[in-house]
């Protein structure tokens, strides 16, 4: 087992590292952060309110002296971390390298495409109120004739993942919305099936069939669909979380009430739990 003796000071403020959302209260947590998140670091980590944090806050004046003179030079970013790495001490030689690889793999990213990374791995982390508020963002300052490489299949990516943000929240109208416009950028067929899978999912089974009829030209794309989501009925059917819902069912018509309300009880606190987590900061 190895050990570590921790340096500077524990902040009671922790300092948030631009666009993962994450805090850190000393050299180490920001350490580990930026080893474990390597790859969706940008430029923005090397800034002055980090090396007066680390300076001021932190009680590593040294340290921060030297940062200061890194982004004065506008030196690299894997210089940056590489340094803060090395003086705190917290992983040999070898991991730093690693850390660095990591971070030459993500250089040649654009700088949209770098906030995107970050952003869908909000999305995973199930953090769905921070994530569209990123995809907005970036759509917000969007720029049509941005050197950003390839700005349309970006873009329209941007779109789709904010689409698929709304279903998972249920907001079936908004993703819909989301998909109609990847497939306007796109072009591709896939996202046009996405728009019309989220409106199948909004609309009642009578307002979508008159929102189908009234489509032109797509009459393969709705009967594809109306296929795929039989065959997720049917594999929903199958599984063990459909088969709780049937016991629960049989035990409210069967008379049971007792079991019906403790489960009842038990899915509303889990549901409950998860849609706490969702929409966390």
């Amino acid at each position: 087992m190895r050990t570590c003796i921790c340096i500077g000071n524990y902040a009671a403020t922790p300092y948030y590292i631009a666009g993962l959302e994450l805090p850190v209260y000393c050299v180490e947590e920001l350490c580990y952060c930026m080893k474990e998140h390597a790859f969706f670091l940008d430029k923005s980590l090397m800034n002055e309110a980090l090396a007066d944090w680390i300076g001021s806050v932190c009680a590593l004046p040294e340290l921060a002296g030297s940062l200061s003179l890194l982004i004065r030079r506008q030196d690299s970013l894997s210089s940056f971390v590489r340094m803060i790495l090395e003086y705190v001490g917290l992983y040999d030689s070898a991991e730093i390298r690693e850390v660095e690889e990591v971070l030459q793999k993500g250089s040649g990213l654009s700088g949209i495409e770098k906030r995107k990374s970050q952003i869908d791995a909000l999305v995973e982390q199930k953090k769905y109120v921070t994530a569209i508020r990123g995809y907005d963002a970036l759509l917000e300052k969007w720029e049509e004739d941005s050197p950003e490489l390839p700005a349309g299949e970006v873009r329209a990516s941007i779109f789709h993942n904010k689409g698929v943000v709304m279903a998972r929240l249920m907001r079936y109208g908004q993703a819909a919305e989301c998909f109609l416009k990847a497939a306007e950028i796109s072009r591709k067929m896939c996202e046009y099936e996405a728009f019309l899978a989220a409106k199948r999912m909004e609309l009642s089974e009578s307002e979508y069939i008159a929102f189908a009829a009234g489509l032109s030209g797509n009459y393969d794309s709705t009967l594809a669909l109306e296929r795929t989501m039989e065959q997720l009925r049917q594999g929903w059917e199958e599984q063990v979380s459909y088969k709780r819902l049937a016991l629960r069912k049989s035990w409210r018509e069967g008379g049971d009430r007792q079991k019906y309300y403790e489960e009842n009880e038990r899915l509303t606190q889990a549901l409950k739990e998860e849609y706490r987590d969702s929409v966390s900061e």
